[in-house]
């Protein structure tokens, strides 16, 4: 799939629930794979939708406290993992770095773990959604991992990937927002440059990307499945 098919492919509006999106890029079948921002604001027409679209796991990619604060809305029937892709606060006191280029390669080496396990439930062949907070940056990373496994060429990875620019409104600059703590914080904008950081990170860091999801958790077959699942 080219930038310009990547960059055609529409936006799905369910109310309250931004940069929602296909993530199969062309190398995972429709309707397979998904991301978004967080889904604590479903409203009751959203919940319906959301339905609609035939998603078995959500895989939330949040912190214990963004999580007790902003529960995610989710239909009956759905399978819910939670699996933190950066330190939780509530089992160690090791700090998220403040500036992005620094968060990325961090954000490889932390989130091997939930990484791993986005694989292990992608190779079910069930459809994932995949979320953080606002669906940047952790779930940012973790499709484009995704995305490369399955063949997609760095290039249209990191066009997806920068899609959430316009997703969220940040083609225009930072947005401000409140943390779990209450304390005002500043949204930014994804930069290519970060993104290869973090995939140049886990794969250096373990050999090959391949070699650093295994080591996190999955199996050869999951990584195999993975390449199985194209459009027909």
């Amino acid at each position: 799939m080219t930038e310009t098919e990547i960059a055609a492919a529409p936006f799905l509006d369910i109310p309250d629930v931004p940069n929602l999106r296909d993530a199969g890029a062309g190398v995972y079948r429709p309707g397979l794979l998904y991301r978004s921002a967080t889904l604590n604001r479903l409203t009751d027409e959203g919940l319906q939708r959301f339905a609609a679209l035939g998603v078995r796991t959500v895989l939330d990619l949040r912190s214990t406290p963004e999580v007790a604060d902003w529960p995610d809305r989710i239909p009956d029937g759905v399978d819910y993992l939670h699996l933190p892709l950066l330190p939780d606060p509530t089992t160690t006191d090791r700090a998220w770095p403040e500036d992005q280029a620094a968060l990325y390669p961090f954000m490889a080496e932390t989130g091997g773990v939930a990484i791993a396990a986005a694989v292990r439930a992608l190779a079910n062949g069930a459809p994932l959604l995949v979320h953080c907070a606002v669906g940047k940056d952790r779930t940012g990373l973790t499709v484009a991992v995704l995305q490369t496994l399955a063949g997609l060429p760095l290039e249209a990875v990191t066009a997806d990937f920068l899609r959430s620019n316009p997703g969220l409104g940040l083609d225009r600059g930072p947005v401000p927002y409140y943390d779990a703590a209450g304390v005002e914080r500043l949204s930014r904008p994804v930069e290519a440059a970060h993104l290869h950081a973090a995939l140049t990170h886990a794969t250096t860091a373990h050999g090959s990307l391949d070699a650093y999801l295994r080591n996190h958790g999955a199996t050869e077959a999951d990584l195999a499945t993975l390449r199985t699942l194209g459009p027909a």
